[in-house]
């Protein structure tokens, strides 16, 4: 059966999700700094009540089960809520979901031993500290296969040398989860291994942070690993395995990143409606201007087709709980993410004149992320090789060199079943 409706229960509690992003969230944006630096006084002296506050309405760390302090919500549910929260840069860390300390602490609920739950998995869950996922390299790109920085076995430790690229928030980060090669040899998939560095390690060091232009703060880092040893237990799963640990976070990561972006794109919309229906022009409002009328239709309707796609994305990962099965699904929802928010932002900024690319409105900004949500958990054109090679499986080459073969066979069929009747009535005209 086919549903539209959410549930009364989880719609109050979305009720309450919303008013509370709006009126204790949203100001935080432009009153303080980065979420993730956790060691700013001003940061956590607004921060932790509100966190508290979420803790109170059960709504802290949806996405982990109870045994980890959450609710267990499925993706849809999920998918509703962080809708909400992507419309605020603080709203996901007052509500225990920033990434990339979520999809790292999916890791560790599910590979780490319990010294690393208890060293690394619980202050991460409280959000005292956060974490980095440090995976492509400068040569390396989404092509993991090329990856140079390798972990060698000494004794009972593992010593690790090479560079990392874009690694977000390393900067405030406790520690880094890195994927190494550690077997050249073995086959391209199962050459990696995924360890925990903490930032403080000996040989860590961090050649530089590059931000984007509108960012308040330069958070992507340039990593360097200089015989860098932590020890032979800071692996997470088995030697080769890092692929299968990657995907543990990067699944659900794209469809949670996909529904914030759901939250972000609908604000871009809001601005140019308000836009629209308050600003004058040769006699006027905007909003009459079908032009601009053209600009609100395209950004709805972009918007709720996006938005249909990842709520039933969502609903196959609650139905097979295995983001395998729903590989194509979820590439679909990220190859689709950049190019929705890229046009209603562009829309919203182009209708606000030259305000519109002012720092003193949020656009200009939205535009450049959506190059970045292009690029970032593989780029578009990655997906978009998945997805084909997912559709192309269930179709088989023609035996022809024609084309339309398979619709000349069908009316070859077509006339073998039915050719005769239809003589019969030609006869009788």
């Amino acid at each position: 059966m086919w549903d539209f409706e959410t549930d009364p229960e989880f719609q109050t509690k979305l009720d309450w999700v919303d008013a509370f992003i709006r009126e204790e969230v949203e100001p935080l944006d432009f009153v303080l700094g980065h979420p993730c630096d956790v060691k700013d006084a001003r940061r956590n002296k607004l921060v932790k009540p509100l966190q508290q506050e979420v803790r109170k309405q059960k709504l802290w760390a949806c996405h982990l089960g109870p045994e980890l302090g959450g609710q267990g919500y499925g993706q849809v549910k999920l998918a509703l809520l962080n809708e909400i929260l992507g419309r605020s840069s603080f709203g996901p860390t007052v509500f225990g979901c920033q990434a990339p300390d979520s999809g790292n602490a999916e890791i560790l609920a599910h590979y780490g031993t319990d010294e690393q739950k208890r060293r690394f998995l619980a202050p991460l869950l409280a959000n005292d500290i956060v974490s980095c996922f440090a995976m492509t390299e400068p040569q390396g790109g989404a092509d993991p296969k090329v990856f140079t920085t390798r972990a060698e076995r000494q004794g009972d430790s593992w010593v690790i040398n090479g560079e990392k690229w874009f690694a977000s928030h390393a900067r405030y980060a406790a520690f880094y989860i890195v994927m190494a090669v550690t077997d050249p040899a073995a086959k391209p998939y199962q050459r990696m291994s995924m360890f925990i560095v903490p930032a403080d390690t000996p040989g860590v060091e961090i050649v530089r942070n590059v931000g984007f232009l509108a960012e308040k703060q330069a958070v992507h880092a340039y990593l360097r690993f200089v015989d860098v040893r932590v020890p032979a237990d800071h692996m997470l799963g088995e030697p080769g395995q890092a692929f299968v640990v990657a995907q543990t976070r990067l699944g659900g990561g794209r469809l949670h990143h996909a529904m914030r972006t759901i939250g972000q794109a609908r604000r871009m919309l809001d601005h140019l409606c308000e836009r629209a229906v308050s600003r004058e022009t040769q006699g006027e409002k905007l909003s009459q201007k079908q032009m601009v009328q053209e600009k609100i239709a395209d950004s709805w309707i972009e918007l709720e087709q996006y938005r249909l796609l990842v709520l039933r994305t969502a609903w196959l990962c609650d139905k097979h709980k295995d983001y395998n099965k729903v590989r194509k699904d979820i590439s679909a929802v990220k190859a689709a993410m950049p190019k929705v928010l890229h046009d209603i932002a562009a829309r919203a900024l182009q209708v606000h004149g030259s305000l519109g690319i002012s720092d003193e409105m949020p656009f200009a900004d939205q535009v450049l992320q959506s190059f970045h949500m292009g690029l970032a958990d593989g780029p578009v054109e990655v997906h978009k090789v998945t997805v084909a090679r997912q559709i192309l499986r269930g179709y088989q080459p023609a035996n022809s060199l024609f084309p339309s073969y398979h619709l000349l066979a069908a009316r070859e069929r077509a006339l073998e079943k039915y050719g005769a009747d239809f003589e019969e009535l030609e006869q009788g005209a």
